[in-house]
């Protein structure tokens, strides 16, 4: 195996799911239906179309229902077996077969560098895959795919990003960019949720990385900063200091969900991509606005 190659990712899950209280009281977050699948599956098959072949969760306190989401229900088989809903019965199967799942347990929420550094042990000295579940891309060619594709060529960390309105720079990590080509850049530098007068640029971090394994050292050795959190930006920052770390501007649609509003834009618009579901939803949609007078509620959210 080419040591180029990319067939391990973590998806850190642990998280307390507070901008959706009180719905992520008692439920994971991840778990919460975007139409027909949890959030985190859009994840997960992101990954699998990657060609990511073992995908570690990094789960905590109350993320049990992940695993089984993952796991077999030969119960619930063999109730779809016996009803005679044979193609159902097929997707639940497939969801177990996805890939190689490994769940390491977080047991403090002590930041999203520290969730990546959970997963040391079971990475091992190879380049790897960070997907962050609230950001989900809908792109012709998976996010995750063209990241692993300018890794093998470029053979540096690979941040995915997008631009954002210069207003909303605070809610992101942003790069200091310097092009390299079309829609690639060197990251001379990045800084987590800047003013706008601070910004360097609108190209925000989404939840997108492929990473060497130095990362692990730099992180161990990352103090502990806002909120008591070890910020995965924060050694980001130390090793494009020691070596090559370029920024992918992703092709394809981004939703935010990561709040209620950006999961409601989300599911209209799977909605009205899903076979079953999309023309009757969209007749629903126009009959509202036309019942409304006209007046759309729907706004749509461009990345």
């Amino acid at each position: 195996m080419s040591r180029f190659e990319v067939r391990k990712a973590v998806i850190p899950a642990a998280g307390l799911g507070t901008r959706f209280l009180p719905a992520t009281k008692a439920s994971p977050k991840e778990m919460l239906p975007l139409v027909d699948k949890p959030l985190i599956q859009y994840a997960v098959e992101e990954a699998v179309a990657s060609g990511i072949e073992d995908i570690i969760i990094i789960t905590g306190r109350g993320k049990r229902a992940i695993e089984d989401h993952f796991d077999r229900s030969l119960e619930l088989e063999e109730n779809l077996k016996g009803s005679g809903k044979a193609q159902l019965l097929s997707q639940m199967r497939h969801i177990s077969t996805l890939a190689n799942f490994c769940y390491v347990r977080q047991s403090e929420a002590l930041g999203l560098g520290h969730a990546v550094l959970c997963a040391q042990r079971l990475i091992g000295d190879e380049p790897f895959a960070v997907i962050l579940g609230d950001e989900v891309i809908d792109a012709p060619m998976p996010g995750l795919a063209q990241l692993i594709h300018a890794y093998k060529k470029r053979h540096g960390a690979i941040l995915g990003v997008q631009e954002v309105p210069h207003q909303e720079v605070n809610r992101y990590g942003i790069v200091t960019p310097r092009r390299v080509s079309a829609g690639l850049h060197r990251v001379e530098g990045l800084i987590e949720k800047p003013s706008p007068s601070e910004a360097p640029s609108n190209l925000a971090v989404i939840g997108r990385y492929v990473l060497p394994p130095e990362i692990f050292s730099i992180l161990r050795k990352t103090q502990p900063g806002k909120n008591g959190e070890i910020q995965l930006t924060d050694a980001l920052r130390e090793l494009a200091k020691k070596s090559p770390m370029f920024a992918l501007e992703i092709q394809g649609q981004r939703y935010d969900a990561g709040d209620k509003l950006g999961f409601l834009i989300a599911t209209v618009e799977f909605a009205l991509k899903n076979p079953s579901l999309g023309p009757d939803f969209e007749e629903y949609l126009q009959n509202r606005m036309r019942s409304s007078g006209g007046r759309s509620t729907i706004r749509s959210r461009k990345a």
